[in-house]
């Protein structure tokens, strides 16, 4: 890692936690809403990165915490944020969900060897979330409110998703491919540590200036 990627990497960890601190000051005015639990969410990934950089991993890797963990709970997350309560699908949800779960099982008959990311899995689980992205773009181009888009929270929150998830498929579905050619792995390592840093602003922006009835 180079000195601008570390620099990057811490940058985007506090990113998160004030992101995370954001989130539990708005809190009181979401509690009543679906939103507290996007609170919940953002408070409890930043404890799950903090951990992954600082904790002892003693009965597991980092690699198996994320992998089996962190990521899991992200997209699925998403997933009922997208289709149960944005596009109102909770039978969506549910399916997308179950399929990106069994996708596990192929990932470690065929492609277990892979120890950093399972490309196979987040490739997968990237894919169904691009799906719920396009959906809720057009979802909000056909909104009659789409002139007050700004103050629609799920528009903040699904760029944010395009640029660091959509965005940053390519890097992970290639991980280990990529490895070989140093320059361009680092290209994309940049775009992945600086997207998450976009997308961390985004959520606070969608808590600061989006409202959201349901």
């Amino acid at each position: 890692m180079t000195e601008f990627q570390d620099f990057i990497s811490k940058s985007m960890l506090w990113v998160e936690g004030l992101t995370a601190v954001i989130a539990i000051f708005y809190y009181n005015r979401e509690k009543k809403q679906q939103w507290k639990f996007f609170v919940f969410y953002l408070v409890f990934i930043f404890l799950c990165e903090a951990f992954g950089r600082w904790g002892n991993f003693i009965y597991f890797s980092k690699a198996q915490y994320y992998n089996y963990f962190v990521m899991p709970c992200q997209f699925i997350f998403f997933y009922w944020l997208y289709a149960a309560k944005s596009l109102q699908q909770p039978k969506l949800f549910y399916i997308l969900s179950l399929l990106y779960l069994l996708s596990f099982i192929p990932n470690e008959i065929f492609f277990s060897g892979n120890k950093i990311v399972f490309a196979f899995n987040y490739t997968f689980g990237c894919l169904i979330l691009m799906l719920l992205v396009v959906m809720e773009y057009y979802k909000q181009i056909n909104s009659h409110d789409i002139l007050n888009f700004s103050k629609n929270r799920m528009f903040y929150i699904n760029l944010g998703i395009t640029l660091f998830y959509i965005g940053t498929l390519p890097f992970f579905a290639l991980y280990s491919p990529l490895r070989k050619y140093l320059e361009i792995w680092n290209i994309y390592f940049d775009y992945f540590l600086i997207s998450g840093i976009v997308m961390y602003i985004l959520f606070s922006i969608s808590l600061i200036w989006g409202r959201q009835n349901s």
